[in-house]
């Protein structure tokens, strides 16, 4: 699978290249757009502080540039957080995509936005003050009425960007979780 995997708003950190390199090691080819030019952040309000500088639109646009060189081969776009966001407005554009794996985030979603049964795959802490019940409900019936076919996996306990060993929010048996389960939709594809 030919996988587009997007930082979170904490930057292009080392647990984003382990991520890729997991997913390489199982056989997945993996590119890691830097949409911050090499700026990490120690704290999410720094990270958001950076990306609200820089604006979505720009974002968004680095993001489509990175990925435009490899979307004729069918990306599954995927993201951490911030980056989930990212990977979930591009998927809902690219008629070609052949999935979406979102870790710790999602975003709003066009009325217009329509696919044929993209698969989508989200994991998220329970409670996660950036994706509460409320909104994590109404997300999942607008993916539905896009046409999505959307898994939501929650991890109760967890802190909002679980997976990333070097933040206060790691949880080792959590992140675990979420990359078997993560591992074995790529392989679905």
């Amino acid at each position: 699978m030919n996988i587009m995997l997007f930082h979170s708003t904490y930057g292009p950190r080392p647990a984003v290249r382990a991520a890729a390199d997991r997913l390489r090691a199982a056989g997945h080819e993996v590119w890691t757009p830097d949409l911050f030019e090499g700026r990490t952040f120690e704290t999410v309000e720094e990270g958001m502080a950076f990306s609200d500088g820089i604006g979505k639109d720009e974002l968004l646009k680095r993001a489509v540039l990175a990925a435009a060189p490899y979307s004729d081969r069918g990306l599954v776009y995927a993201g951490f957080s911030l980056g989930a966001s990212v990977a979930q407005t591009l998927a809902l554009g690219d008629e070609k995509a052949r999935g979406l794996l979102l870790l710790h985030g999602t975003s709003d979603i066009a009325e217009s936005a329509s696919v044929d049964e993209l698969p989508v795959q989200l994991h998220v802490a329970e409670p996660d003050q950036f994706e509460t019940d409320d909104w994590l409900s109404a997300w999942y019936l607008q993916m539905q009425r896009t046409g999505a076919d959307v898994e939501i996996y929650r991890y109760a306990g967890a802190g909002h960007v679980y997976t990333d060993p070097g933040l206060p929010d790691y949880d080792a048996e959590a992140a675990e979780a979420t990359w078997k389960v993560a591992l074995g939709f790529l392989d679905s594809l």
